[in-house]
Parts: C-alpha cells; structure tokens; sequence
C-alpha cells in the first residue's frame, strides 16, 4: 500500500493539493496521512514563560488543529469517498518542516504532496519557501501543487536532465508509477549550452533511453543561457501536464533552485512538479 503524507494549513491551496493527490491515485489503495503542524505565533522564551501561566493556550492550539483535520477528512469523504483510500490524522505541535521529515521516517512515507504555498501572480507562480525547504530536507519524493492548478491526468511529463547521473529503474520508480498508471509519455530535455555531451553524459544517455525502453519517451535539446527559460520555452511550445526532476545538488538543480536568497526563488512553476532526491537510491 502506498503511504502518502498530505501537509494541510487548512487552505484551499492545501486542499488543491490534497484534490490532487486523491484524483491522481484514485486507483491505487493508498494510506494518506493528513498533517497539521501548530505553534503558537510567539514560539520562543517569551512563549514558555507565558504559557507557564497560561496551561490552557497550548490546549487550544491544539484543538484547533484537530477540529481542522476532522472538517478535512470529511470534506474529502463528501468530495471523493474511494474505498481505496485509507485515512490517519496527525496533529503535531512542531514546525512543519521537522514534523514532515519525523513522519517521513516514523511512517516509512513513499510520498509527499503539498502544495507550493508561494506568491501568486497574474501569470506565475514562484516556489515558496515552505516547499524549497522541504526539496531540499526530506529523502523521499515530493510533489507540488500550484495554487489553484486544476486536475488534469499527467498524460505528458517534461524530465530535464544533464545525464549527469546514471539513473536506475528503481530510483526513477515514483515518476514509472505515474507514467504506467497514465499511460503518459515522457519528455526527456536537455539544456545545451554550446558543449556536446561528454563520454559519461553520452553512456548515462543511453542507460537512460534503456530504463525507459517500456515507455513512451522523447529526447529533445533546448539551446539556451538558462535552464529555467529553457523548461519555460518547452512549456510555451509544447502541452506539459507535469514536471519531474531529479535533486542532483552538484549540478544545474542546485544553481536553479538553491540560490543564495531561498525566499527569493524565481523558478516560475505553472503544473505539478515532482522531484526525487538523488541519494536515495544509491
């Protein structure tokens, strides 16, 4: 059974996430574990001392967030209500980022899907710090939603890549999942920046093109300065229904979402975006 973690603030843009999720596994039995993460706006010294005093805050924190939950659940249950699907509650006084990766490892989660919880603008919407954190913390792979991204199946999934890494069948086993259950073809994209492939690159190529033997794939070639112009100009010319990418730090992934100002990220994200941490396979 697949074990997927859900984060919610509660949120439409939480539950956007959450709708996501549930439409694209409807088939599949899966256990969604529903997070709230609660902590009081003054969470230090101050806080302690004053809760000290006041025993019943930390009480209301927390019946708030498992009031939240039950409203959740339900919404679901109204909304969606497949046999398949199989429900816990998690209230945690934690901040989010920490309570995820001890639910990660606690719960042996397969999945996270959350949504981008980022600015909005007419046309673009930026990556949020919540969801940078969470790419570059937890070891297993995460799945965001935009704000207000309406489902549709992941028929056509773009995977820029430098053929940096050789990738196994089971590391790409979540982005596999999606493409069998979808019957979804895979864009491999590469960004050419005025070098050929090197020997390696061209041996993790080929290895590539074997993993995906079973599966409706492309290669294709962008030239261009900048690896985030090079996926926005793939999207303008082609349908792209989600993104995938794998987490290798050392290269282009880094110097494209790890910039030194994280709350100042400008990857403009528009469809679900998966990405796998590279290490967790090897």
């Amino acid at each position: 059974m697949k074990k997927i973690l859900l984060p919610t603030d509660f949120s439409e843009n939480a539950y956007n996430a959450i709708t996501y999720a549930l439409k694209a596994f409807k088939d599949e039995e899966c256990r969604f574990y529903l997070l709230n993460t609660y902590t009081p706006v003054l969470y230090d010294s101050e806080y302690i001392l004053y809760n000290s005093t006041q025993p019943n805050l930390a009480e209301a924190y927390q019946k708030n967030s498992q009031t939240g939950l039950k409203k959740v659940q339900r919404k679901i249950k109204r909304d969606f209500d497949n046999p398949n699907h199989h429900f816990e509650k998690i209230s945690a006084f934690n901040l989010l980022i920490d309570e995820m990766k001890e639910q990660v490892k606690s719960k042996e989660i397969d999945l996270v899907v959350m949504g981008t919880q980022g600015a909005t603008g007419a046309e673009e919407i930026l990556i949020g710090t919540n969801t940078v954190q969470a790419i570059n913390k937890l070891k297993v792979p995460l799945l965001t939603i935009p704000s207000e991204y309406e489902y549709k199946p992941p028929l056509n999934i773009l995977f820029p890549t430098d053929f940096q890494l050789h990738f196994s069948a089971p590391q790409l086993e979540p982005i596999l999942n999606v493409a069998k259950n979808h019957n979804s073809k895979l864009n491999i994209l590469h960004i050419f920046f005025g070098k050929d492939l090197d020997e390696k690159q061209e041996e993790n190529k080929k290895n590539l093109s074997k993993v995906l033997e079973d599966f409706p794939h492309q290669f294709n070639t962008i030239e261009d300065k900048s690896v985030t112009k090079a996926i926005e100009k793939f999207q303008e010319q082609n349908t792209v229904d989600l993104l995938f990418m794998v987490n290798n730090k050392r290269s282009f992934f880094e110097n494209l979402l790890f910039r030194p100002v994280v709350n100042k990220i400008g990857f403009h994200i528009k469809v679900p975006f998966m990405v796998i941490p590279s290490g967790k396979f090897s």
